[in-house]
């Protein structure tokens, strides 16, 4: 790989762990539920969080507006398909055993504006 290529592929990396840590800093929902961001790479992030006890149903499991919420912040979410405007993302939500429990398919709309300033 050239050196041109390897510099572009890590300043790819450092925005999009910019505009992560970046938002992630602005949603207060996700951090009252306990979500931390594992990981993320254009295109993919992964987002844990552990089910307290004030987060299940009747039934004993999570209710299923923490599931979404959790989707919703991204869980483990890839994107399939972008253009400048707009996006498709598949998002998987998994239990403690790795099972998948969730599966969500969404679009996105990009707005004017930048999360993160260009370097």
């Amino acid at each position: 790989m050239s050196d041109a290529v390897e510099s572009a592929a890590r300043h790819t990396q450092q925005r999009a762990e910019r505009a992560a840590a970046a938002l992630y800093e602005r949603d207060r929902a996700s951090q009252a539920l306990g979500m931390r961001l594992l990981g993320v790479r254009p295109g993919w992030a992964q987002v844990v969080m552990r089910v307290r006890p004030d987060m299940v149903n009747g039934h004993g499991l999570c209710h299923g507006g923490i599931v979404f919420a959790l989707g919703d912040s991204a869980a483990e979410a890839s994107e399939l398909w972008r253009t400048r405007r707009n996006g498709i993302y598949e998002i998987s939500v998994r239990n403690q055993r790795g099972e998948r429990i969730a599966l969500f398919r969404g679009r996105s709309y990009r707005i004017d504006g930048q999360v993160v300033s260009e370097e």
